[in-house]
C-alpha cells in the first residue's frame, strides 16, 4: 500500500500499538511465560522535521520492554501528543505599588494562557521590574546572538512609579516576553521556565518542609499546569512536582487524589527507572494501593524487579526527597 509520507510518525505509532495488542491477545500462556509481558522494536521518524518539532534530547528515549501493553500504549499515546505544539500567550493586565519600609517596587500582573482555544486553566503570577531583568541577564550568557533584536526596557532615573512609564513597560514586557517565547532555544531554556515557574515551587516547598500542606498544595496545582505546558517535550520534568502534590495529598489524607496524582508522575518514569524519584515513588504507591483496595502487586513486582537488578542502597521516602527540593 503506498504510504502517505505526511502521516508517517502517526502511522508508526498506531501500527506500533497495534502489534503490540495482537501479541498480547495471540499470544498463549506457554509463550506468555517464555517471552516479556510485550516486545517493541520500532523507530518513529519524520522526513524533514521542522525545528519546533524536534523534541528535547531528554525525551528522545525508546519504550522498555518489561512494560505491560497498557504501559506501552500510555507510553505512545504520551509520545504523540509531544508532537503537539503548545502555543502560550503572556497577557499583562494590570500592576500594583508595593511598599515594604525602604523599598518600593511595582508588581505586574502576568496571565499566561494556552492559544487556539478556550483555556479555563489560566496560569496568573506576578514579577517585578528586576525579576525582569535578571532573566534578560542570564539569558544574555547563553544566547546573546539570538537576543541582539530584543529590546529590554530600561530603568529610568525618576518617574518609575508614574502612569505613563508603568504602562509602557506593561507593554514592553509584554513583547519581551512574546520574543522570547517564540524562540525555541530560550523557551525550553531552563532560565526562561525558572523565572515563570521557580519563585511559586520555592514558596509552595518552604510551606511543605513547614507541614502547611494545604497551602502548599494549593501553589502546586496552580504551578503544574504551567510547568506541563512549558516543558512538554521534556515530561520527566514535571516528576518532582507530582510527588510534592502526592505528598501533600497523603499527609492530608486525601489518598485516592495521592493516588490519582502518583499514577500521573509513573507514566513519565515509565522508560526512567533509574531516576531518583523512581523507587520512592513505587514505594508510596504500594502503600496507597494497598489502602485503597488496588492492585498493589504489579507494583510490587516492579520494585522485587528494580531491587534485583540493583546493588542495595539508601533509598530516600517520597517525602524525605521533596522536603530537600529548592533547599536555599
Amino acid at each position: 500500500m503506498e504510504e502517505d509520507t505526511h502521516c508517517t510518525a502517526e502511522r508508526g505509532l498506531l501500527e506500533a500499538v497495534s502489534r503490540i495488542t495482537m501479541f498480547s491477545t495471540t499470544a498463549s500462556p506457554d509463550e506468555e511465560q517464555n517471552q516479556p509481558k510485550a516486545e517493541i522494536s520500532c523507530q518513529v521518524s519524520k522526513e524533514n522535521p521542522k525545528k519546533d518539532d524536534l523534541q528535547d534530547s531528554n525525551a528522545s528515549l525508546s519504550p522498555n520492554s518489561s512494560m505491560t501493553t497498557k504501559e506501552l500504549q500510555e507510553y505512545w499515546r504520551n509520545e504523540k501528543s509531544q508532537c503537539i505544539q503548545v502555543k502560550l500567550l503572556f497577557e499583562i493586565p494590570s500592576t500594583r505599588i508595593v511598599e515594604h519600609h525602604l523599598s518600593k517596587y511595582v508588581m505586574y500582573k502576568i496571565i499566561i494562557l494556552q492559544t487556539g482555544s478556550f483555556d479555563s486553566n489560566k496560569s496568573v503570577i506576578e514579577r517585578r521590574y528586576s525579576d525582569f531583568e535578571k532573566l534578560h541577564r542570564n539569558l544574555l550568557e547563553d544566547f546573546s546572538e539570538e537576543l541582539e533584536d530584543v529590546t529590554f526596557p530600561k530603568k529610568a532615573l525618576t518617574g518609575n512609579f508614574t502612569e505613563e512609564i508603568i504602562n509602557e513597560r506593561k507593554l514592553a514586557f509584554k513583547d519581551y516576553l512574546r520574543r522570547l517565547y517564540s524562540m525555541k532555544y530560550i523557551r525550553r531554556s531552563k532560565k526562561f521556565i525558572d523565572f515563570l515557574t521557580k519563585p511559586e515551587l520555592q514558596e509552595a516547598y518552604g510551606c511543605l518542609r513547614g507541614g502547611h500542606y494545604t497551602k502548599a498544595l494549593e501553589i502546586l496545582l496552580e504551578v503544574i499546569g504551567l510547568q506541563e505546558r512549558l516543558t512538554r517535550g521534556n515530561p520527566v520534568s514535571i516528576v518532582p512536582t507530582l510527588c510534592a502534590i502526592v505528598v501533600c495529598h497523603k499527609d492530608l489524607d486525601n489518598p485516592a487524589s495521592a493516588f490519582e496524582y502518583g499514577e500521573k508522575a509513573l507514566s513519565r518514569l515509565q522508560v526512567h527507572n533509574s531516576h531518583k524519584y523512581y523507587i520512592p515513588l513505587l514505594e508510596a504507591m504500594i502503600t496507597l494501593a494497598y489502602e485503597l483496595g488496588k492492585d498493589f502487586l504489579s507494583l510490587q513486582e516492579k520494585l522485587e524487579e528494580w531491587k534485583a537488578k540493583k546493588d542495595p542502597v539508601r533509598v530516600f521516602t517520597l517525602k524525605e526527597l521533596a522536603v530537600r527540593e529548592y533547599v536555599q
